[in-house]
């Protein structure tokens, strides 16, 4: 089955699959304490730089959980957008472990901004109210759209004024970074993040996610959260052996522009069609639009793909590191049949 759902449905890139394969020799040192993690630590400071502090975990909710107890406390809240991954699709994870309130404000593009943030910056110090901490966005975010560095500047810039810090959910950053055509450390330390989930699932890897810290105060209590949370695997080597290949010659990257790139070539086609309305700037691998409600159900018979908004006929698709010309020119040949 080929499919354009998400980016989480295609396979492991041989690379990464074969670098698994080769940590399953022998015995180890389980928790961690074992080269490949070592090795793949070092991978992540030579990216993003000597501050980064980072910590395996099996997946995103995990990880954006416990990044954002090591940045708050229960009486805290976290600003989020509406259509954030912890307040829509985490089935209240991160409130449930953080003990914080969800601060989400309605967004039309999914992205933050201070003069959108700033209201919500107030009763400081009053024991009655949630006191506001972290901000968590998401780097490229769930409606595929792209912070720019100014942008993040801006926002780390706002929030370090309040004391406050600001929380990167990385699991689509390389994307972005194919985008803009930055670095990842540029996207991120560099441009004022404190705490960052960075994933590679959705580009190329099995599982397993990093949670790394740019800042000292949040590195001491990560190892903490992490074992309380259930995140500490026992066979470390099996997550971490993953981001060897995955931060080595590019592939991170190569992988992420080859979605990228697919994702324009189906836009060009797309925009071609009166029937199709992009409701969000397509910029990256998620494509936003409108069909026709019976042309979309027509499509669903083969293809199976998320509705957005079902009420508009809103769906989304996303191409992946592995779809092919092949797998565009067949979806295209199919909703010109049912368009017959």
């Amino acid at each position: 089955m080929r499919s354009f759902a998400s980016d989480n449905n295609s396979g492991v890139h041989p690379l990464i699959m074969d670098a698994i394969v080769k940590a399953n020799i022998d015995h180890t040192v389980g928790y961690g304490d074992d080269i490949w993690t070592e090795t793949a630590a070092d991978k992540l400071k030579e990216v993003f730089g000597e501050k980064a502090s980072p910590f395996f975990v099996f997946n995103g909710t995990g990880a954006n959980s416990i990044a954002l107890q090591a940045a708050t406390r229960s009486f805290n809240s976290i600003v989020c957008t509406q259509t954030a991954h912890i307040y829509v699709d985490e089935c209240g994870a991160p409130a449930r472990m953080t003990g914080c309130a969800l601060n989400a404000i309605p967004t039309p593009d999914g992205k933050l901004t201070p003069q959108l943030i700033l209201p919500h910056l107030n009763n400081f110090g009053v024991c009655h109210h949630s006191q506001p901490q972290a901000v968590y966005i998401s780097q490229t975010t769930e409606l595929g759209t792209v912070y720019t560095i100014e942008e993040i500047k801006e926002l780390a810039g706002l929030l370090h004024d309040y004391g406050m810090y600001l929380h990167m959910d990385g699991a689509r950053l390389a994307n972005a970074c194919a985008c803009l055509g930055c670095s990842m450390k540029e996207l991120t330390v560099d441009a004022g993040v404190d705490i960052l989930s960075f994933g590679g699932t959705k580009n190329g890897m099995m599982q397993g996610e990093a949670v790394i810290s740019f800042r000292p105060e949040l590195s001491e209590v990560i190892a903490f959260f992490r074992k309380q949370s259930a995140q500490l695997a026992s066979k470390m080597r099996y997550l971490s052996a993953q981001f060897i290949p995955y931060l080595s010659d590019d592939l991170w990257l190569k992988n992420a522009q080859h979605a990228n790139r697919q994702a324009a070539k189906l836009v060009h086609i797309l925009e071609q069609y009166p029937q199709v309305t992009f409701t969000q700037k397509p910029e990256t691998n998620q494509l936003f639009f409108t069909l026709p409600k019976a042309v979309a159900e027509a499509l669903s018979a083969k293809y199976f793909f998320y509705y957005w908004n079902e009420k508009q006929s809103e769906i989304r698709l996303v191409t992946s590191w592995d779809t092919t010309d092949e797998d565009i020119e067949a979806l295209i040949d199919t909703l010109n049949d049912i368009l017959k």
